[in-house]
């Protein structure tokens, strides 16, 4: 008998690398819960999920089942051993619990570099040109209305201060050098692929490096650890009128801080484009014509989209043929 994989949310460009990767390997079972309590109820013994040992998780399976929290870890059959999830991002599940019953979690980084990069560098260009609320005004008939030179700003000598130099962090750095614009980022260690124009701060330098930055750009994972990490205290001690942007996760930064702040002119304009309660965005930074707002658009693009699902679907195959996949979670690295 095949192994089974489920395919729990979307595949939407993949139909075909699906049917490669997996033709006479293993058997493909379609998660078609339409809720929750379907979907613990068929993991159990004679369900249709019995005999999962891989599964391929999107974020989109969360309208019907919500997250892989704890208690879908748990309910999970010991047969399951891997979780390949779509997205660099893996906050939607609990990989305490996935190390504790033994199934190691995998991501997508690299495949996700390029758009959300680019996102960042778009967010960075509309704060320092005020570029959304000039396009705001155009469509509204307003034509200059509010604007003025006084809020702008070139982007050519400014630093760009990159917090947590990963793939995405890096080349957002490749794209900036270009203005060519001065690169520091603070990491939890040196990033040894880093080129030699990156400039490290250590935790040790760190009022330096937020002295100095005329635009931080935000790159943190969440966990538990990281939630409100951009807080009062480090927000403060940006330059004043700097500008934050955020392509990571909403949480990472303690909104309420960051709406302090611009309330008061410490910071000088914002660009986000993930939310603490997303879809929910708080209606409070909608009253900043400084705010550069998009609605979690950073790997929305068909290129980012099928080689993350490509990507989390090899990790499935070479774990089934060669007994591990690539691009496991940090968390989980130390077993293997």
């Amino acid at each position: 008998m095949a192994p089974r994989i489920m395919i729990c949310g979307d595949i939407v460009w993949a139909h075909n690398e699906v049917k490669e990767l997996f033709d006479g390997l293993a058997e493909v079972v379609r998660m078609d819960s339409p809720d929750r309590a379907d979907f613990l109820a068929n993991l159990e013994s004679g369900g249709r999920y019995e005999g999962t040992i891989a599964i391929y998780r999107h974020n989109s399976s969360a309208d019907r089942i919500g997250i892989f929290d704890r208690e879908i870890i748990e309910a999970l059959a010991l047969s399951v051993k891997w979780i390949a999830h779509n997205g660099a991002g893996y906050d939607q599940i609990d990989v305490i619990a996935c190390k504790e019953k033994g199934i190691t979690v995998s991501n997508t980084p690299g495949a996700v570099d390029d758009a959300t990069a680019t996102t960042g560098l778009y967010l960075m260009i509309s704060a320092f040109r005020q570029f959304a609320r000039a396009e705001r005004n155009l469509r509204a008939g307003a034509w200059k209305s509010g604007l003025s030179s006084s809020l702008t700003h070139d982007l050519t000598g400014k630093t760009l201060a990159i917090l947590g130099l990963g793939g995405i962090g890096l080349r957002l750095a490749e794209l900036a050098r270009a203005f060519p614009m001065r690169i520091i980022y603070h990491s939890r260690r040196r990033n040894e692929h880093a080129p030699e124009w990156a400039e490290y701060f250590p935790v040790e330098k760190l009022d330096e490096f937020l002295g100095a930055t005329d635009v931080l750009s935000v790159h943190v994972p969440l966990r538990k650890d990281t939630e409100g990490f951009v807080g009062e205290e480090m927000i403060r001690k940006l330059k004043k009128g700097a500008i934050i942007v955020n392509t990571a996760r909403g949480k990472v930064i303690d909104e309420a801080a960051m709406i302090r702040a611009l309330e008061d002119g410490h910071l000088g304009a914002i660009g986000l484009d993930v939310y603490p309660d997303e879809p929910a965005v708080n209606p409070r930074l909608l009253e900043f014509p400084q705010a550069t707002l998009l609605p979690h658009m950073g790997t929305e693009t068909q290129d980012s989209q099928r080689k993350m699902e490509v990507r989390a679907l090899t990790n499935i195959k070479d774990y089934l043929t060669v007994g591990k996949g690539k691009d496991v979670v940090p968390e989980l690295q130390a077993k293997l």
